[in-house]
């Protein structure tokens, strides 16, 4: 049910091209080669302001600002990036993009309760806001009208199913935030989904030295541990030394992928991945505001727009590996 949504979301907006193409009034595409081979429409030029939550050094984000300018170059947008992990200062750039009078808004919303003021300004001043990433269980209540990412809970809990299937029975679900909702509804899942011994682990992805000793330091303590769940890829990473650090036999899986961890999955050193498709919420964020400001489309029918979860593992990772190479997943 949720790719047939998607397959739905990708065929609105090509029909909304094509009407455009055949239009004497405007939308006519012209070619470039820009974005992923498509055409330019010649819809009036609109700025767009993204604002993420992204932490320096996770290419996860590369992968989410690709997919947004892929759909800036198509849809004659221009996108104006910014970021900042600290809520209070990715609420500021919210009201800098508010200041300057950009035609649209999309953003994270990692910490919703301090990023609800800057969104309330955003629609008091007519400016439309899509979220996407994080934010699941606030955006509709914060007003804003549209959402692309997955359902972290739902992603969580099919994560520690299939951690039940492959025969787990200890894991460790490792949050690198604490206060993040996202991180957090992942872990409830996955102590959810799975039904053997699950505990949390906080780090601090800031300082990446110390997640990998504290993942080897609990593995050390505690040699039942058979599983370690990160729920990012430098996370992962960290944690695929901190298992050979530790001496143990505990398997890595993680949430979301970048192109080292695609890596780590084709050497067998981290199992899975659950993949929330980056690139796709970056694309359909913009693409979604240029289909609102252009046609007044809203889309999803006031449910959020699911781009995960789905797995890569070794049954399709040479595949996902090849798209890796290119900068899209």
């Amino acid at each position: 049910m949720k790719f047939s949504r998607l397959a739905a979301v990708a065929g609105a907006s090509a029909l909304v091209l094509g009407i455009a193409s055949c239009s004497s009034t405007g939308g006519k595409p012209r070619e470039t080669g820009g974005g992923m081979g498509a055409g330019t429409a010649d819809t009036p030029r609109a700025v767009v302001a993204m604002i993420t939550h992204e932490v320096p050094g996770d290419s996860f984000w590369d992968l989410i600002r690709k997919g947004a300018q892929a759909a800036a170059d198509k849809d004659n947008i221009e996108l104006r990036y910014s970021n900042d992990p600290e809520a209070p200062n990715q609420a500021n750039l919210v009201q800098t993009a508010i200041d300057s009078k950009v035609n649209a808004i999309a953003l994270t919303l990692a910490k919703p309760d301090a990023m609800a003021p800057a969104v309330k300004a955003a629609l008091d001043a007519g400016i439309p806001v899509v979220a996407f990433n994080s934010g699941f269980d606030d955006w509709k209540t914060m007003g804003v009208q549209e959402y692309f990412g997955q359902d972290e809970k739902l992603a969580g809990i099919s994560a520690g199913e299939r951690l039940q299937k492959d025969g787990a029975k200890k894991v460790v679900c490792v949050i690198q935030e604490q206060g993040q909702v996202a991180l957090e509804s992942r872990c409830a899942g996955v102590r959810q989904g799975f039904k053997g011994q699950s505990e949390i682990l906080n780090v601090n992805s800031k300082d990446m030295p110390s997640v990998e000793s504290t993942i080897t330091a609990k593995l050390q303590q505690d040699p039942s541990i058979d599983h370690v769940v990160a729920l990012g890829a430098p996370i992962a990473l960290a944690a695929v030394q901190s298992v050979s650090n530790a001496g143990s036999d505990a398997e890595v899986v993680t949430f979301d992928t970048n192109a080292a961890l695609v890596d780590a999955i084709k050497a067998g050193d981290v199992k899975w991945a659950v993949d929330q498709q980056p690139f796709l919420q970056g694309y359909l964020a913009i693409d979604s505001l240029w289909l609102y400001l252009n046609n007044k489309n809203l889309i999803g029918g006031g449910q959020a727009t699911l781009t995960g979860p789905s797995f890569i593992d070794d049954t399709n990772i040479d595949s996902v590996a090849e798209l890796a190479k290119a900068g899209t997943r």
